[in-house]
């Protein structure tokens, strides 16, 4: 290899998962190391993580993993990742923070070191300098990585708040003095480039939850996403305007608070916030509970305290609820349905686009044709965004001057190689996704989802049959057991007329064949197949012969 590579093992093609690998002969780093969260249709799974068998085939030139901000989708797979490669891994102190505590629950203790705005680290050829960005985490950065080839720059997640909460603004000014030197690659956030215009800051979401806060008679439940440390000062702050004290409700978002506190990003004094088995004691309109839970996972705090389920925490008729994060695409049906149970509990929901209560934490257009015109970039990659914005943003480059031949779209997989010479599509390398069920990792592949919505779709039939050994005498059985298939008022009529078709199945078939439980089974497996078709049905189902 004699060039720059860039490979890209998950986020180029889907929201998360995100990871991209640069790499020249001397050594290679990573960028992020993230989850992705399972769709409706990845039954029973727990979590994705990005496909790492290429890092494996360059073990040795292996060298750290850089990290751009504490979200899930960012560090989430670091546990999974660092137990096979020990390498270290360089962050800001929050982010850091974050990956401590998911370390911990792992059992796993690594090489963690701090990259701080202006510091600059060496890895091999590569030369990972961070500058500041902002984002819906304190403590973001992008990345400018020297090469031999030129400087290539990774924004990170980003979006260009001028009047931030912590005062911290995107360092344009090192932007803009980056594209004086020459820029041969950028690779910027794509995740709001359908988005016209410019972002609103997070600060605009403040007036509008002042208002809710003035308003709420009861209890205020505020929901948002366990790392939005600036969303939940805010809540912390009108708390303290309007008399109320605080309570944090989840496991993670009681985690993540305790680390910001402990760095100094999150303040609220120790006689404001009330420990859990407290908040009953204290009267409705003098609490405000910090909640997990904002994408109505089914364990989550908020869900089991719309459910009337939580064991400290009870909605009263008049309390307020606030949801202020935005819906990740696939989880509209189970927020409705927590906005319902919500409403049944007598709360009084704010929500979605009629209440301006969350704003995105990533560039929109013309944020990103700033960034294009500071960087002047030689080369350009859209990242981190689902096809359709990947192809979208190619095209707002092209529009601000990007050369549209040197605009290249790529996907989890794909390799681009930069040298003297220029930017070339250098192949493929094996990418995809890896499902984490419980304890397994990777034991569940797409088969086996495939079989879970067969089941979810058409259930289950279980065949026991007892054969003779020698002649293929039937001697027990059938038996079938069904599990939603049928109700029991109809299984009856439905059951009978299966095991008469196994029975006229096994008739037909001659002394030889029926001595064989393989061949048995098939066409009993046949049999049962021929007779839920004609009632329009398609359970699994699992024929078993035991010869007696």
């Amino acid at each position: 290899m004699s060039g720059l590579r860039v490979v890209p093992l998950g986020g180029l093609g889907e929201i998360g998962l995100n990871l991209l690998v640069l790499e020249t002969a001397e050594g290679a780093v990573a960028v992020d190391c993230g989850v992705m969260f399972p769709d409706e249709q990845m039954l029973g799974v727990d979590v994705v993580i990005p496909d790492v068998g290429y890092l494996r085939t360059i073990r040795d030139r292996f060298r750290g993993i850089f990290l751009t901000h504490g979200h899930e989708d960012h560090i989430g797979a670091l546990p999974y990742v660092l137990s096979e490669f020990d390498v270290p891994v360089y962050g800001t102190p929050l982010t850091l923070g974050f990956v401590r505590e998911r370390l911990r629950e792992h059992g796993l203790a690594r090489d963690l070191r701090l990259l701080a705005p202006g510091q600059t680290e060496t890895v091999g050829a590569l030369s990972i300098e961070p500058f500041a960005m902002t984002h819906s985490i304190p403590d973001s950065v992008g990345l400018a990585v020297r090469t031999p080839f030129g400087t290539v720059i990774h924004t990170g997640d980003f979006k260009l708040d001028q009047t931030p909460l912590d005062g911290r603004l995107p360092d344009l000014a090192r932007l803009a003095a980056l594209g004086d030197e020459g820029v041969l690659l950028l690779l910027s956030d794509s995740t709001n480039v359908e988005h016209a215009g410019v972002t609103p800051s997070e600060r605009t979401v403040g007036a509008h939850l002042d208002a809710l806060f003035a308003e709420a008679k009861g209890r205020i439940v505020l929901t948002t996403f366990s790392s939005h440390i600036h969303r939940m000062q805010q809540a912390i702050d009108l708390s303290t305007r309007y008399g109320r004290k605080v309570a944090f409700v989840g496991r993670s978002l009681q985690a993540h608070t305790t680390v910001a506190r402990e760095l100094g990003l999150l303040h609220v004094r120790d006689d404001q916030i009330v420990e859990l088995g407290d908040v009953r004691a204290i009267r409705p309109h003098e609490i405000t509970l910090i909640s997990a839970g904002s994408q109505a996972e089914a364990a989550s705090a908020l869900m089991r305290i719309a459910m009337d389920a939580h064991k400290q925490v009870r909605l009263d008729p008049g309390d307020t609820v606030i949801l202020s994060s935005r819906v990740i695409p696939g989880n509209e049906r189970a927020i409705a349905n927590l906005v319902n149970h919500l409403y049944r509990r007598g709360a009084v929901v704010h929500y979605g686009r009629a209440a301006p209560v969350h704003v995105s934490g990533h560039a929109s257009q013309e944020e990103l044709k700033l960034v294009l015109n500071l960087v002047r970039p030689k080369y350009f990659v859209p990242v981190h965004g689902e096809y359709r914005h990947l192809v979208r943003h190619n095209l707002l480059a092209a529009e601000v001057g990007v050369r549209p031949a040197h605009c290249h779209l790529l996907e989890d997989g794909d390799v681009l190689e930069l040298d003297a010479h220029g930017a070339r599509r250098a192949g493929q390398v094996a990418a995809g996704r890896v499902f984490v069920d419980g304890k397994g990792i990777g034991d569940v592949r797409d088969i086996v989802l495939r079989d879970r919505r067969h089941l979810s779709e058409g259930g289950l039939v279980l065949a026991v049959l007892g054969l003779a050994q020698h002649s293929g005498e039937l001697v027990a059985g059938p038996e079938l057991v069904t599990r939603g298939v049928t109700s029991e008022e109809t299984s009856i009529e439905v059951m009978e007329g299966a095991r008469a078709e196994i029975l006229a199945a096994l008739d037909a078939m001659d002394a030889e064949s029926r001595t064989d439980a393989a061949e048995v089974q098939n066409e009993v497996r046949r049999a049962l197949r021929r007779h839920f078709r004609r009632l329009d049905r398609r359970p699994v189902i699992l024929p078993f012969v035991i010869e007696m």
